[in-house]
């Protein structure tokens, strides 16, 4: 039996393909996968073969699964596609697409072409587009489809099945439907398997629950977030200021969101601001540059304080010349330390596992972490600076300023790196701002001024 190739030699196979100019074998190889697979290779192969040939074999492909593809391509390459197909085709795509993927394409394409569709479209979708539209980006609103099984509390289950047999196909999820009242206010939820599995005379409002979790439009979209992770739906009511049901938000919408929001949490610690969601090798050098410069200015700004602090002390180094040794094992000793408490941090507050009452806990916990660490690194150092330092008379002064310096250095940073994200959550700041560079900035500052100031105390320099 021939053993089935990777995906890999797949998409060697289909550009090999299309350089040949075998269109004809390049879709029949392509149909034997699914939607979301024939979508990567499109992706991957516009490089190798080009825009056009790229559109040819999008063109190709039966209409039905054309959609589905275009609904897994990123964002830069619907707008290609939609640039190189003809005004029927993008009529038909969009007018088939779920209505949610209708939504985050018409946001992202150039204003003339979505006026173009929609004056193609019927008023009453159109208008509901336009709602959809105006949501806040980053909304409970943005996310949601309102395309789901609606129910009477006066149905009986039987009415209800013949219902979803009647709508089913045009809904996101069939598997929970939500019950209304004639304000299209929600009143309960009842689940597809209570219906298949009860009697077809019994009513609705028997079967339904009240104790539904529900999201308001406006709701922030990591909120949403938390709720599905807490509860484990598969979708989620989406209800206005007058608790009005309009639409629902599936779990497949979240995992845009998670992805969205580890990105942004990942670019932030790591001291990038960036406002777009294109990817890395997509953006243009100095779009990466505008993200990273500003920051790295700042954190340069503050090493010029820790520059002062040095030179302030210069006269007592030029005394004890050997300080200087170990100067970058204590900064970095520190910055790392104050890195992994708040990378800790973050990630609690993140997932949920810790809120702002829990301040004096974290720091309590910190505190008792730090030290323990700190004494042990101590120790270690202790018996290495005895060693280096054996010829020199002040050998035991210099290891104890070393040591005392590390246990503090250690201590400081851990609380500090430890409460920064709590006070940036208090005072409105995304914590993961309080990560990696501003944390070692900060306890750089803090290892240079414990060390000589205990270097003074200890050695009298």
């Amino acid at each position: 039996m021939e053993d089935k190739r990777s995906f890999d030699e797949f998409m060697e196979d289909i550009i090999e393909l299309l350089k040949d100019k075998q269109y004809r074998k390049t879709r029949e190889e392509l149909l034997e996968y699914n939607a979301a697979d024939i979508g990567e290779v499109l992706e991957e192969v516009k490089d190798e073969v080009g825009l056009d040939t790229t559109i040819i074999v999008f063109r190709m492909l039966p209409k039905d699964i054309s959609v589905e593809v275009f609904s897994y391509l990123p964002v830069e390459d619907q707008i290609e596609i939609i640039n190189g197909i003809t005004d029927r085709e993008i009529d038909y795509i969009i007018d088939e697409l779920d209505f949610d993927d209708k939504i985050d394409v018409l946001e992202d394409l150039p204003a003339n072409v979505v006026d173009k569709i929609l004056a193609k479209t019927p008023k009453n979708e159109r208008h509901q587009i336009n709602t959809f539209l105006n949501y806040p980006e980053n909304c409970a609103g943005a996310l949601m489809t309102p395309d789901y099984i609606s129910l009477k509390k006066s149905m009986t289950v039987k009415d209800a099945l013949e219902h979803i047999k009647a709508v089913g196909m045009d809904s996101e999820t069939i598997y929970t439907c939500y019950v209304k009242d004639d304000t299209r206010k929600l009143r309960g939820i009842v689940s597809l398997r209570t219906l298949v599995i009860s009697e077809g005379d019994v009513k609705i409002s028997e079967l339904m629950h009240d104790d539904f979790v529900s999201i308001n439009v406006y709701e922030d979209q990591e909120e949403v977030y938390e709720q599905f992770r807490k509860y484990g739906y598969l979708a989620i009511p989406v209800t206005d200021n007058e608790e009005r049901l309009v639409g629902i938000i599936t779990i497949d919408d979240i995992f845009d969101v998670i992805e969205e929001e580890t990105t942004e949490d990942i670019e932030r610690m790591a001291g990038v601001v960036d406002d777009s969601s294109a990817e890395y090798l997509d953006t243009p050098v100095m779009k990466h540059v505008r993200n990273r410069l500003p920051w790295l200015f700042f954190l340069m700004l503050s090493y010029i304080l820790t520059g002062a602090i040095i030179a302030h002390f210069e006269a007592g180094l030029q005394a004890v010349i050997c300080l200087v040794t170990y100067m970058p094992m204590l900064m970095g000793t520190g910055g790392n330390s104050g890195s992994q408490s708040a990378t800790l941090v973050i990630r609690s507050l993140g997932v949920g596992d810790l809120d702002l009452k829990d301040s004096a806990r974290v720091l309590w916990k910190e505190f008792r972490v730090s030290f323990t660490i700190g004494v042990c690194l101590s120790a270690f150092t202790f018996a290495r600076v005895m060693i280096e330092q054996r010829n020199d008379p002040n050998q035991m002064l210099i290891a104890l300023t070393v040591c005392a310096a590390m246990l503090a250095i250690v201590v400081v940073a851990k609380c500090v790196g430890g409460m920064l994200p709590m006070l940036a959550k208090r005072i409105g700041i995304d914590p993961a701002l309080m990560a990696s560079p501003m944390i070692a900035s900060l306890t750089d500052m803090v290892s240079v001024t414990t060390y000589f100031f205990l270097a003074t105390v200890i050695l009298g320099i």
